[in-house]
């Protein structure tokens, strides 16, 4: 299939720049990525057994009391220590709807964009293809609004940690604090695989890439 030129009409890729408010992440979607990032920092540190030995040393070499390590402040710390950077490691999947269409790994369109890349075909999307992995514009502005969100809401979090663990965290934060007045639908967004998409088979099949293909001697 070499000498094939792909001209891409519409493209809905994870990569595509974003300079609509509507195509940046909203303020529920940050918040509830936030949580998902910090609480499965913590699920990874929770079963350690881990004992932290606090306060001045005493005449006997030791210290004045002994803390586990996952009911710690250093916990806490570690766990939140550039936890939006996590947020670089999603893409956009413009096929799915709502907050879904963040997710890690790949999207469809991706996928299959460079699939027909290691079968030969040339693909023209106006940037190198070395940079097709790197965050798009959405993911880069979600990671700027989590950093802000964290530093603005940082005791919110602590208060959650030390005396409200009973609560989910995307509760205790996203809904009671940053959103009590705001939009909550998309913390009831699942991803339920393909059932987590709008429309019919039909619909779907609209939704991908439009392209035409032309043959290199048609040029």
């Amino acid at each position: 299939m070499m000498g094939i030129l792909l001209f891409m009409l519409f493209f809905a890729g994870s990569f595509v720049q974003a300079d609509e408010d509507e195509r940046l992440p909203n303020k529920c979607e940050v918040c509830k990525f936030l949580t998902v990032e910090l609480q499965g920092a913590l699920d990874k540190s929770g079963r350690s057994k881990e004992v932290l030995e606090v306060g001045e040393v005493l005449d006997t070499g030791k210290r004045k009391r002994k803390i586990k390590y996952n009911t710690s402040e250093t916990r806490l710390t570690e766990a939140m220590d550039n936890i939006c950077e996590r947020i670089l490691q999603y893409s956009v999947h413009a096929e799915r709807p709502g907050s879904l269409r963040y997710a890690k790994g790949a999207s469809q369109t991706m996928t299959t964009l460079k699939n027909l890349v290691n079968k030969g075909v040339k693909v023209e999307l106006g940037l190198p293809y070395e940079l097709w992995d790197e965050p798009s514009v959405e993911v880069a502005d979600m990671k700027k609004q989590c950093e802000i969100m964290l530093e603005e809401y940082e005791e919110v979090v602590e208060d959650w940690y030390f005396h409200h663990q009973g609560q989910k965290l995307e509760m205790f934060l996203c809904g009671t604090h940053v959103l009590k007045d705001s939009d909550q639908e998309c913390l009831k967004e699942m991803w339920k695989g393909d059932m987590g998409t709008k429309g019919s088979e039909s619909e779907e099949v609209a939704s991908e890439p439009k392209v035409e293909m032309h043959d290199a001697g048609e040029l």
